[in-house]
């Protein structure tokens, strides 16, 4: 994917994240960026000191790989150099609400005449049309939206899933969209609307099935199953046990492990709806039994008779399993105020070997001259051009 370049326009998350993933899948990512601040996510992460230098950490997680040009296209000589990008480049990435590139005068009307072939995603909350499209939106408004957030907890708690769930799905769509188009070798220019309520709603299937098809509401259940039992998580002597018995075979190996294999014909535990029905006495009496015994004991018993199981580990706990160890699913870079950067490279492995970039992310504007001078800029225009600030110095 070398010869596929991308002009990644977009802020935050979802479109960062989308470009993030074509970066390591091989594509070259120039990142389009205001040169009062740039992606906003540059002041975004837990150390006050990067924030200050734009080089935040949650800007750090997402934009390994890519160039930047910092341009301002408020600017009739900033579009100018912009549609000169976009000349040699297939795809367009934004993520502004929607309206605001046809207000730039740099919307899929005016791209598709400089490049025929020039695909445009425009990722927002509520899509490009519909009567929420012009409200701002963020992960957490999208999962309240969305129903997510009816479904995780319980009936006295409402929960958000623990990190943007909305813009990593939204991002992923719009990236195998744009997958999808760019394997079209007969193309013509393209828009992609990628809505991250749209997203985060197809990815509920089987929840949102389950209403259209048999007219049942999904609930909140904690951390329990609705399709099975014992299914969830329990508790043991130390700790949480996760168990998934999802099939009889499952199910009967739970009961041997916790040496109670009379429960496997009693009446109200014997089949999958029974034990659905009577899930909560199901519960304390495994409870009772795992109450005797610490985690890692269950979680080796279980595993040994092939019942799914693990424990519910920390960040830190699983970045260090072997497991994620000998998958190399972490990059490091060598870059200013770090001794070393860990970055997430994606989840892809293609022919055993894992995608990924060399280049750390970029400094606000660092390619900006590089990028110029290709695109034919004498180093007397890139001068004027600071001088007017339609680029960064």
């Amino acid at each position: 994917m070398a010869q596929v370049k991308i002009l990644d326009l977009t802020n935050v998350l979802a479109g960062p994240y989308c470009c993030h993933l074509l970066a390591h899948l091989g594509c070259e990512v120039i990142k389009v960026e205001n040169p009062d601040g740039g992606d906003l996510a540059r002041q975004l992460g837990a150390s006050h000191k990067l924030n200050k230098k734009k080089m935040g950490i949650s800007f750090l997680a997402q934009n390994a790989g890519k160039k930047s040009i910092a341009i301002d296209l408020r600017k009739k000589s900033g579009k100018e150099i912009f549609f000169k990008l976009v000349k040699k480049c297939d795809v367009v990435v934004e993520n502004y609400k929607p309206g605001t590139i046809n207000k730039l005068g740099i919307g899929f009307d005016q791209l598709k005449k400089i490049n025929k072939k020039i695909i445009l995603a425009s990722i927002s909350g509520f899509g490009q049309n519909g009567s929420l499209s012009n409200l701002p939106a963020y992960d957490q408004i999208i999962q309240g939206y969305s129903g997510v957030m009816s479904i995780t907890g319980n009936k006295k708690n409402i929960f958000r899933v623990g990190y943007p769930i909305a813009d990593t799905i939204g991002g992923l769509n719009a990236a195998l969209a744009i997958m999808s188009l760019l394997n079209n070798k007969n193309r013509k220019a393209s828009h992609i609307d990628i809505s991250m309520l749209d997203s985060v709603i197809s990815s509920m299937g089987w929840v949102v099935s389950n209403y259209l098809n048999a007219n049942v509401i999904p609930k909140p259940l904690g951390n329990e199953n609705f399709t099975a039992s014992p299914s969830g998580t329990f508790k043991t002597k130390n700790g949480m046990i996760n168990i998934a018995a999802n099939r009889q075979s499952h199910f009967e190996g739970v009961c041997t492990a916790i040496n109670l294999k009379n429960l496997i014909k009693n009446k109200k535990f014997f089949d999958r709806q029974n034990r659905l029905k009577n899930r909560n006495l199901l519960k304390q009496i495994i409870e009772k039994k795992l109450s005797k015994q610490k985690t890692n004991y269950w979680v080796k018993k279980f595993q040994n008779l092939n019942v799914p199981c693990g424990p519910i580990l920390t960040i830190p706990e699983i970045l260090k399993h072997n497991q994620i160890k000998s998958r190399g699913i972490i990059s490091t870079f060598k870059i200013k105020d770090f001794s070393k950067l860990k970055l997430l490279k994606t989840s892809m492995r293609i022919n055993n070997k894992i995608s990924s970039v060399k280049s750390p992310p970029p400094r606000l504007g660092e390619n900006t001259n590089s990028i110029m001078k290709m695109l034919g800029y004498t180093s007397k225009q890139i001068s004027n051009f600071k001088k007017e600030k339609i680029i960064n110095e």
